[in-house]
């Protein structure tokens, strides 16, 4: 069989597309000690600070309509950190921003003056990537069942890279972009994921020759092999047979006389997991894949999920008062929900956390000690689960149990059955909730009249980032 290790096509192709990419190098981002800049410290005051300032200038009471709305807070600094770790532990890979995870025109701006790429699906993606300045060679068309006007609007966008699946796919490419730069896409194991994509995409194993045997027939050029082992993947070992599958792909593809010299390792890539992952990937590409080829990647979540907090406000309470027991417990309703920015909690499977930003009785209960999810950082802000009995143990004040939900008349928005506090809510207060920067405005609908259009309060932690975005 042939192998592709020794080709100078795949060389020089490689070397083509890396000069386009202009990426900087992680010496440029660090400094003397050869540490990337860390404004994690910085982080609890600037957010604690900008949803304060915020939520000052609203008065529930006397406020036009609409000024109360849920907005959010981005630090911008955070996705910065994280481009930054990517760079340190997988500096062979290239990542292209999912950017149907949050399209977020500052994320998007800071990712592209860091050298990234873009994953987009569909014509709007893409066009508004393009205006951002991004060159159409730092974008993939990562949907191999396109519509054919906008496969016709990346034709003459000069966007080539696109992936496919089917031979249906090979058609109408041959016909409305005939000089694309094709990646199969190929079927993997992604039963560890949190949403599953290979039961809906993907060409098994035993029809990749076939495939490749019609893209040379109908003289396509196939540029290389994608996977996605299904977002938010919690199994590091789903990179490792895939890889292997991609060699295989690889191989079959120089037998035919193709040179291909890019392997989109796809998503599912977890801030929580990265590290492992990482290393678990980077092995596989060692031993798999010549170090002439392109290696690159579709992250979503791991940059934007911890970088967006939301603050939400009670619109209205209901008091539950159990007859037998006589304890009360309370509905809150706020003015986001399921059908809004909690659309993750039926599209992604999340379970937002509450915290209390402001009642009527503490004007600033955010957690500027712990800002983070774990569970001192709970505690310290009013916050434990159902399962820690009737009394906080960080305050010793008795436990408030409520219920969260959401805006409209559907009973299925709810964003959380059960929460507890040792706050007293009312009417008026204000909840927030950290890592909402995935899946959520990007999905949120306007749903019986409700707003999908949700103002972002953005701050930087990093100077890195203020440099590059003129904060």
């Amino acid at each position: 069989m042939a192998t592709f290790a020794a080709s100078n096509t795949i060389t020089d192709e490689y070397a083509a597309v890396t000069t386009n990419y202009r990426i900087k190098p992680v010496a440029a981002y660090e400094d003397g000690a050869g540490h990337a800049q860390d404004g994690e410290k910085k982080t609890p005051a600037m957010i604690g600070a900008a949803l304060q300032k915020h939520i000052e200038g609203v008065d529930p009471d006397n406020c036009e309509p609409g000024e109360e709305d849920a907005f959010f807070v981005a630090d911008i600094g955070e996705v910065y950190r994280q481009h930054m770790r990517w760079k340190k532990n997988l500096p062979r890979v290239t990542p292209h921003y999912a950017i149907k995870c949050n399209p977020d025109p500052m994320v998007l701006r800071l990712l592209g003056a860091l050298g990234a790429g873009f994953d987009c699906a569909s014509k709007t993606e893409i066009e508004q990537v393009l205006k951002t300045g991004v060159e159409p060679t730092r974008i993939i068309y990562a949907q191999p069942c396109k519509t054919k006007s906008y496969l016709r609007y990346t034709a003459k966008q000069n966007v080539k890279q696109m992936t496919f699946d089917n031979t249906d796919e090979l058609y109408k490419v041959k016909e409305l972009c005939p000089e694309a730069e094709l990646y199969l896409r190929i079927l993997t194991d992604d039963s560890a994921s949190l949403c599953r994509l290979s039961q809906k995409f993907g060409a098994s194993m035993d029809n990749t020759q076939e495939l490749l045997a019609l893209a040379k027939e109908l003289d396509l050029n196939i540029a290389g092999v994608a996977f996605h082992v299904g977002s938010g993947a919690t199994d590091p070992s789903a990179f490792v047979q895939a890889v292997r599958d991609a060699r295989t792909v690889f191989d079959q593809a120089v037998d035919l006389g193709f040179h291909p010299h890019t392997l989109d390792v796809g998503g599912g890539f977890v801030s929580e997991t990265f590290e492992d992952t990482a290393a678990v990937l980077s092995t596989a590409l060692d031993l798999h894949m010549p170090s002439t080829i392109r290696i690159i990647a579709e992250p979503g979540r791991y940059y934007t999920s911890a970088a967006f907090t939301l603050a939400c406000n009670v619109i209205a309470r209901r008091t539950v008062e159990d007859r037998e027991t006589g304890v009360k417990s309370y509905m809150l309703y706020l003015n986001d929900g399921v059908y809004g920015n909690f659309s993750s909690i039926m599209f992604d499977h999340q379970h937002p956390i509450p915290q209390v930003l402001r009642t009527k009785r503490r004007p600033d209960a955010f957690d500027y000690k712990h800002y983070s999810a774990s569970s001192e950082s709970l505690m310290d802000s009013g916050y434990s689960s159902a399962e820690e009995g009737s009394q906080d143990f960080a305050t010793g004040k008795p436990q408030i149990e409520y219920s969260i939900w959401g805006p409209t008349c559907d009973g299925i928005d709810c964003i959380a059955e059960k929460w507890t506090s040792a706050e007293t809510v009312d009417v008026g207060d204000w909840l927030y909730f950290e890592d909402m920067g995935a899946y959520t405005k990007c999905s949120a609908t306007r749903f019986n009249g409700f707003t999908d259009k949700h103002e972002t309060v953005y701050v930087s932690s990093e100077a890195g980032t203020s440099a590059l975005l003129g904060f």
